[in-house]
């Protein structure tokens, strides 16, 4: 079996349109599910950013508040987003109830570390900080695309939505996380 070999470009999108892998078919590459994909995709170029950012800051971030690193937990999110993307491209894949109950977790163990919330916070309080809180964006962002798609008919698995809701919460208690004793609150003056 002779393997397929990926190119740069293709020139087949030139029209406007793409495919998935496994599928013959064309796509408008305006449609949702691609605008959907596409949020993925830059969710995950994002967190890999971060990701490269944490590196330089000191090669990783420390695990003596939490028994994950950051660069773990990213990795981690950065392999379920691959999971979904599948899935809405018609894989027969989707995220696990584990999965949701893990992210879960996770946002339960640093919220016991930090002070309730009793009020917006502006975000920048530091790099890491500030990018875990753009990635919370952008996740909220794919989150709202993927749940469009669910209108009719379903293309996602319930957990799959349930993990997408939990990761802006894991990305926004680790913005949190990082932000330290910098939080600073608006004064909506």
């Amino acid at each position: 079996m002779r393997a397929r070999i990926m190119a740069l470009f293709t020139g087949k999108g030139d029209d406007g349109t793409t495919y998935f892998f496994g599928s013959k078919a064309r796509f408008a590459k305006d449609t949702p599910l691609v605008e959907a994909l596409g949020t993925l995709d830059e969710l995950n170029s994002l967190l890999g950013y971060l990701k490269a950012q944490i590196w330089q800051l000191g090669g990783k971030a420390s695990k003596s508040k939490l028994e994950i690193s950051d660069k773990e937990i990213i990795e981690e999110i950065q392999q379920n987003l691959f999971i979904i993307q599948a899935e809405l491209a018609g894989a027969d894949m989707c995220i696990t109830e584990d999965k949701v109950l893990k992210a879960g977790k996770l946002v339960n163990d640093v919220e016991k570390k930090l002070p309730p919330i009793k009020t917006f916070f502006v975000p920048g309080a530091n790099e890491t900080s500030a990018l875990f809180d753009l990635a919370r964006t952008v996740a909220r962002r794919a989150e709202r695309r993927v749940v469009a798609l669910n209108l009719e008919p379903k293309v996602s698995s319930k957990h799959t939505l349930a993990y997408l809701n939990r990761l802006s919460s894991v990305l926004y208690a680790m913005a949190r996380l990082r932000a330290g004793k910098k939080e600073v609150k608006p004064n909506y003056k």
